[in-house]
């Protein structure tokens, strides 16, 4: 089926607008000036002493610590909740002279998963996403899409990271992914 099938519950919080696809069309990249953009972004300088490592530190709180495996566990999912709370060791930190937390952006898991990880994570702060919508292929129905979305959303996920039917990218049917994220 090459269609999605209508949405039928509209986002009180972002109803979004609609696709302008003469603008999207009218996008043109200069690709000799990004590419010679992009070679000559590693001879650049860096940032160097104290602001190095504050920009490293300031890097960590916007990782997501993921664990997307078939042989994901409980266990496995706690651990990684406990490397999101302090995921740079305190001696490092105060060696850096730094006495302010630091945790990751988020944690990662399937929907089945998202329950530990709430739980494991009660009182962080630290949001929880959770992929859907079959991850990684995306290659199911969208009613069974919603329905997965829905159960993580139910668990507790506070971010939902879903795939695109990518027939739609591939093929430059740009109105049927809109109306699909929509």
């Amino acid at each position: 089926m090459t269609t999605t099938e209508p949405i039928t519950e509209p986002s009180l919080r972002n109803p979004g607008l609609p696709l302008a696809i003469e603008w999207v069309r009218q996008v043109r990249v200069n690709k000799s000036a990004a590419l010679r953009r992009v070679a000559a972004l590693p001879g650049r300088r860096t940032v160097k002493g104290p602001y190095q490592a504050a920009w490293l530190l300031r890097a960590i709180t916007c990782i997501d610590l993921t664990t997307l495996s078939g042989d994901d566990t409980p266990g496995r999912v706690r651990r990684l909740c406990v490397k999101a709370r302090q995921p740079v060791r305190q001696d490092l930190l105060m060696a850096l002279d730094f006495d302010l937390p630091i945790t990751v952006g988020a944690v990662c898991v399937y929907p089945t998963m998202v329950g530990h990880a709430v739980k494991a994570l009660s009182g962080s702060g630290i949001p929880v996403a959770s992929v859907a919508t079959g991850f990684p292929a995306g290659l199911m129905p969208m009613r069974l899409r919603l329905e997965e979305i829905r159960y993580a959303v139910g668990e507790g996920a506070d971010e939902i990271d879903i795939v695109i039917t990518r027939e739609h990218a591939l093929t430059g049917n740009w109105q049927a992914l809109y109306d699909e994220v929509a």
